[in-house]
């Protein structure tokens, strides 16, 4: 099946007993109309989705993703997806993909038409972007202060910082700041100095003998494949850590990467700027290490 791929979905709640999928998922023209005008995904970007690798036909952490689509449709107040179904979607979507080669399949579930029954859902599989240069090489980031001070999300949740929403404007804004500056990423930080996390990705970063992310939490979406490294990083005997990170620290930092699901992981060769020590030996054997994943 020639891609890009798409398998439009009619999502079951998820409390339904249902076991056989059949006629509640079908492939469509990537190329053809699917949504229509009134499409809340498309007029108000109300919806969320997610974004796994697959790599030579094995789809990449299906059931963390699957769980951060839940959180996200629960801060979202959209109906709870059916996982079974998912994981069904997504089978049936292997099937007919190619078999060889890193794609990039993105889960959208929307709130549908608006005054409309039902929301409306879908598998997106593509070709996945060519990152073996900034796997290679390391990427230069900058940061960029995201108006709001740690601890918003608690107290202000209708800002669905804690949720991956189809309302990327910002996130698009980010990446084109950043090379306005000549530099290929950026690092969101709190208004009070706390690092955050990328526009598309999660930053772990080596003090001493310690890997640190910053801690999930309202604000900062648990990261797929951070997770993924640290459970590799644990595996060799390292010391992993989830807590706060100053920008002070990071800036001090004896190395820095940002992870995420197809990019997998790049080190941080330059910040604002101003160098970076980088370890490309570890950076390459955490990247064998995802690559070769079945699950």
């Amino acid at each position: 099946m020639p891609l890009p791929y798409t398998l439009l979905i009619d999502p079951l709640p998820a409390d339904s007993p249902r076991t056989d999928f059949a006629g509640t998922f079908q492939a469509v023209d990537s190329d053809a109309p699917a949504l229509r005008v009134a499409e809340l995904s498309t007029q108000r970007g109300d919806g969320v989705f997610e974004t796994l690798s697959v790599v030579n036909g094995h789809a990449q952490e299906v059931e963390p993703h699957l769980a951060r689509l839940a959180n996200s449709a629960q801060i979202c107040d959209l109906p709870t997806p059916n996982a079974a179904q998912w994981r069904a979607a997504v089978d049936d979507a292997l099937r007919h993909l190619p078999a060889e080669g890193q794609l990039a399949l993105k889960f959208v579930l929307s709130r549908g038409v608006e005054h409309g029954p039902a929301p409306t859902a879908w598998l997106h599989a593509t070709a996945a972007a060519d990152f073996s240069g900034m796997r290679a090489h390391g990427v230069r980031v900058v940061t960029l202060d995201r108006g709001y001070p740690r601890g918003v999300a608690e107290r202000a949740p209708w800002l669905l910082m804690g949720a991956k929403t189809l309302s990327y404007a910002v996130n698009m804004a980010a990446l084109r700041e950043a090379a306005r500056r000549g530099a290929d990423d950026a690092l969101f930080l709190t208004t009070d100095g706390f690092v955050m996390e990328g526009p598309t990705s999660s930053v772990i970063i080596r003090t001493g003998r310690e890997y640190v992310t910053p801690a999930p939490s309202g604000a900062i979406l648990h990261g797929t494949t951070q997770q993924a490294v640290f459970e590799y990083l644990s595996s060799r005997g390292e010391r992993v850590v989830y807590r706060d990170v100053p920008v002070d620290e990071l800036r001090r930092a004896d190395a820095a990467w940002l992870v995420s699901s197809v990019r997998l992981a790049v080190a941080i060769t330059a910040l604002d700027g101003e160098p970076l020590p980088a370890d490309q030996p570890l950076t390459d054997d955490v990247n064998a290490f995802l690559l070769a994943r079945t699950a």
